[in-house]
């Protein structure tokens, strides 16, 4: 079986963080590619991650995430994310770059564990172009729970997260036909 390019991109880019003894053995991620002007691609970067990329930013564009509350406990960075549904996940900030953040899931309803996820806004490597939007995790299945339940969980949290700033950018998002693999 192959992989899409963007599974392999995602594994090598993304998920440099999985690596050592305890790495988790699921991922999941998503990329989608902004048109912005070529001469502006670091303000447009900027500008995006404005929008996007604050740590409890994603109240404002998940449609899962009713609200979110910012808190600290010593040195440490927490967001509680209070779902539609009334359901919370706390999570803690790992890392924070000029336009990326790292985290974790500490409590959840969500069927995983060893969850690590980053979300970062970069400028697209092949498109001068293009800023790229990559929300990605690795995980296990919470005890009890299949890799399939879990995957199809953070599968469909990314898609709908994704899909909903695809949304509110509009004719900005790069549209690309997917290819058929015929092996």
């Amino acid at each position: 079986m192959k992989l899409p390019i963007t599974a392999l991109v995602l594994s090598a880019v993304v998920f440099p963080f999985a690596a050592g003894a305890n790495a988790a053995s699921l991922t999941s991620g998503k990329k989608l590619e902004i048109r912005v002007d070529e001469a502006k691609v670091e303000e447009e970067k900027k500008a995006l991650w404005g929008q996007f990329g604050g740590w409890c930013a994603i109240a404002e564009w998940h449609p899962a995430v009713k609200s979110c509350e910012e808190t600290k406990e010593g040195d440490a960075e927490y967001r509680t994310l209070t779902l539609q549904d009334g359901g919370k996940i706390k999570e803690k900030l790992l890392e924070r770059g000029n336009a990326s953040y790292k985290y974790e899931i500490v409590e959840s309803p969500l069927p995983v564990k060893n969850y690590e996820a980053q979300f970062t806004v970069t400028p697209d490597d092949d498109d001068l172009d293009e800023v790229n939007i990559v929300w990605a995790a690795t995980y296990d299945a919470a005890d009890g729970k299949e890799d399939a339940e879990a995957r199809k969980t953070i599968d469909g949290i990314f898609k709908d997260g994704i899909n909903s700033i695809k949304g509110k950018l509009g004719d900005k998002v790069v549209e690309r036909k997917k290819k058929k693999d015929n092996d």
